[in-house]
């Protein structure tokens, strides 16, 4: 039997108007901190290979005040001027990556820079510190791609920072308040999602880390009191000197951040649909 005309330009004007639904729904993550977020040895140079073109797919919005931007815009996932000459990167690359292949419409957002302290560099919410700078930038930036009627969801916030809050015992002591109020104002007022996924890390094995651990120590805290925060842990990864990542722990970084999501969200599923990702017996 023949399909009139009509009906097949139905069915095609239909297929076409779900797929530009679907496109029109991305998924945000917002990645935040200090050196190692920011990729302070991530070498251009050594940027990864991209044979299947994932990069092109992502979104990416970045700021590194001072040194660099994506000016005001949305581009491709890339690396950020600055530090050397063909740019630097950091673990935003192998994470965004990983989450485009397992099915996400990936935008990330990127505001990083290096001996950046919660204490006095970005601040508590409201005290016009880098915080409250990164949320102004991060409110343009989604305001865009609603203009473009593009349907936007913050998936997590992704922090990668401590070490210069580890520089004394007072800043230690203070930083897990500080950190706390900073993401419960991120998941209220920001991504409007109290349950909002929180991925937490910073050098453990940094020297200042080591004298004054109550930074370290209130990541964790935070990780084991919400089942929606996680830790996740450089120990292993090859620093390119004392503090800092090389090219390929920055990679290694980002698959360690994607798992640690991965795991967030799995545990956020219903026990029926959690069960049915495990493997058969």
């Amino acid at each position: 039997m023949k399909i009139p005309l009509t009906v097949l330009l139905f069915l095609l004007i239909a297929l076409i108007s779900v797929a530009k639904v679907r496109a029109e729904n991305i998924d945000v993550f917002v990645m935040a901190g200090q050196s190692n977020m920011q990729g302070w040895q991530g070498n251009g140079e050594s940027y990864p290979p991209d044979p299947n073109g994932i990069d092109k797919q992502v979104r990416f919005w970045w700021e590194t005040p001072t040194i660099s931007n994506s000016v005001g815009k949305w581009v491709s996932l890339q690396p950020q001027g600055g530090r050397f000459p063909e740019g630097h990167f950091g673990p935003e690359v192998t994470f965004a990556r990983l989450l485009a292949e397992n099915g996400h419409n990936v935008a990330v957002f990127k505001y990083s820079l290096g001996s950046t302290g919660l204490a006095y560099v970005w601040k508590e919410p409201g005290h016009n510190g880098m915080y409250d700078q990164m949320i102004a930038e991060l409110r343009k930036a989604m305001a865009l791609l609603g203009s473009q009627g593009i349907k936007i969801k913050i998936k997590a916030l992704v922090w990668i920072q401590g070490e210069s809050d580890a520089e004394s015992e007072e800043l230690a002591e203070g930083y897990g308040d500080r950190l706390k109020s900073l993401i419960h104002h991120f998941r209220t007022t920001v991504a409007n999602d109290e349950e909002l996924p929180i991925i937490l890390g910073l050098d453990e094995q940094h020297a200042w880390v080591r004298e004054f651990p109550k930074v370290l120590e209130a990541q964790q805290r935070l990780a084991r009191e919400d089942p929606n925060i996680i830790f996740t842990s450089m120990i292993g990864l090859e620093k390119a000197d004392d503090a800092h990542l090389s090219p390929k722990s920055l990679e290694e970084h980002g698959a360690r951040l994607f798992a640690a999501y991965q795991e967030l969200t799995v545990k956020a599923q219903p026990m029926a649909e959690s069960n049915s990702l495990r493997p058969p017996p």
